[in-house]
């Protein structure tokens, strides 16, 4: 496989994953993905926002959250956010730690 084939057939496997998350299970939430695989929606944006930088391109936090999200970040909390219960946010804490801030 050539590598521009590579970069589309990639490409083509993100857009699905997005369109998954974002139109086929709005009702996952993101703390529960977090806390069973280490990472949820908001860190697919960041790591839309830090290929965007790679590439010249600034692209604040809340600029790769829409871009992800498809609207503003506050609108699909308001949307699709549940809250999440007292034992949920400690484990989240515990996944946030171990998958986000020991990489930053």
């Amino acid at each position: 496989m050539d590598d521009q084939t590579r970069i589309e057939i990639e490409a083509a496997a993100f857009r699905r994953l997005q369109r998954h998350l974002m139109e086929e299970r709005k009702d996952v939430q993101n703390i529960d993905m977090m806390n069973l695989a280490g990472f949820c929606r908001n860190c697919l944006a960041r790591w839309y926002q830090e290929a965007a930088a790679e590439h010249g391109i600034e692209m604040s936090k809340d600029d790769g959250r829409e871009a992800f999200y498809g609207m503003p970040f506050s609108e699909w909390k308001s949307k699709y956010q549940t809250d999440a219960s007292a034992e949920k946010q400690a484990e989240f804490k515990v996944a946030f730690d171990e998958n986000v801030t020991k990489k930053s």
